[in-house]
């Protein structure tokens, strides 16, 4: 655990434990096969160890962007890894290369790809509810050792959370810290970041972030991987961020055709204004959805358009536009890249009449309070 002298006022840490090698990346690595994924500022590829044969993920972090040099957010992504090595649904770290331009994390390749693709699968390969209720034990309990450490991850969403297999349902290993933040030694730490339609309702505020800002995530989370739809979807950036903060969810039959009612029960849980009154990620954990006999057999596809029931309507979202404004209260947000491990391909299936887009998260200056 890093003390407060390894850790700067706005919660990142800023020294590692792990040797950083700069010797040859591709003297130790062969690089195989295509991408698993692109950023403004990043490259994951899969690569083979040449001494043992295994296989892995190199992520290239490139050390500087738009003209600032962003070496110290890579440091904070690798202490943050250090710290969750005995997490068994973190991504692991291996090794770390550094060369004139990036930093290499060398990481354990999760094999079955994000939870996305199967978020916007067709019928036969979506996720059932019991699916859903085994994978958010497995986020829910990672992120519950990370709150345990004072470790905020502030972009939890689907392209976040990966699989060691596919088929079958492998575990999850929940990845990306770039925009990670430690809250122990700091009074208060605000920033605008996140990703649209998985952002809090205080980070929209400016207000100070915390534990429960991840848990408004997962709510998000969880309701996607149950009906395959974004709840606060808007037309544009805009309007996302008024459905965030009003709270505009729509609970109705039409949308949560075949999910049980504890599993709605769980998600309104956690998309509550205020973060004071949010479940954390324990509650979460002594949910009855997620320990309820009657939700473990539930077999039948969570995707709506396969079974009957539920209720409560209230409002819909749709489409997502790449722009780049913020709500009335906050200043102007800036479009970052994503450090996601495989980022999203492609668009998420129409729900409400719209596709789902992968959105780059967003960042603003910190005001320390």
């Amino acid at each position: 655990m890093p003390d407060c002298t390894m850790m700067n006022k706005n919660g990142m840490v800023s020294k590692i434990q792990t040797r950083i090698r700069t010797d040859h990346f591709k003297s130790n690595y062969d690089l195989v096969g295509k991408e698993l994924g692109r950023g403004k500022f990043a490259v994951v590829k899969k690569c083979v160890e040449k001494v043992t044969g295994k296989e892995h993920a190199a992520k290239f972090l490139r050390k500087r962007r738009k003209g600032e040099d962003c070496r110290m957010d890579i440091i904070n992504e690798i202490a943050v890894l250090e710290s969750a090595k005995a997490n068994p649904f973190v991504v692991s770290l291996h090794e770390v290369y550094e060369t004139a331009t990036e930093i290499i994390l060398v990481l354990e390749c999760a094999a079955g790809g994000e939870i996305f693709n199967q978020c916007v699968a067709d019928s036969d390969d979506a996720f059932t509810e019991k699916d859903v209720i085994r994978l958010a034990r497995q986020i829910l309990a990672g992120v519950a050792w990370l709150h345990h450490k004072n470790v905020v991850h502030l972009d939890l969403k689907p392209q976040n959370i990966l699989l060691t297999s596919s088929h079958p349902l492998g575990d999850i290993r929940i990845v990306d810290f770039g925009l990670s933040r430690r809250t122990d030694n700091v009074k208060e730490v605000r920033e605008i970041l996140g990703t649209p339609e998985y952002v809090a309702p205080e980070i929209l505020n400016y207000e100070p972030l915390s534990t429960a800002t991840d848990m408004w995530s997962i709510g998000v989370l969880t309701y996607v991987m149950l009906t395959g739809e974004s709840p606060f979807l808007g037309d544009n950036k805009q309007e996302t961020f008024l459905n965030v903060s009003q709270v505009n969810v729509d609970y109705s039959q039409e949308v949560f055709q075949g999910v049980s009612s504890l599993a709605i029960d769980f998600i309104k849980s956690l998309l509550v204004k205020n973060p004071r009154h949010r479940a954390t990620a324990e509650d979460c954990l002594k949910h009855p959805w997620l320990n309820n006999s009657h939700s473990h057999t539930h077999t039948g596809h969570a995707h709506p358009r396969l079974l009957p029931s539920m209720d409560e309507p209230e409002t819909s979202q749709s489409e997502s536009d790449p722009e780049s404004e913020s709500p009335a209260p906050s200043p102007e947000l800036v479009i970052v890249a994503s450090y996601t491990l495989c980022p999203g391909q492609g668009e998420m299936k129409a729900g409400r009449g719209g596709a789902f887009p992968f959105e780059e998260p967003l960042i603003q200056q910190e005001v320390i309070c």
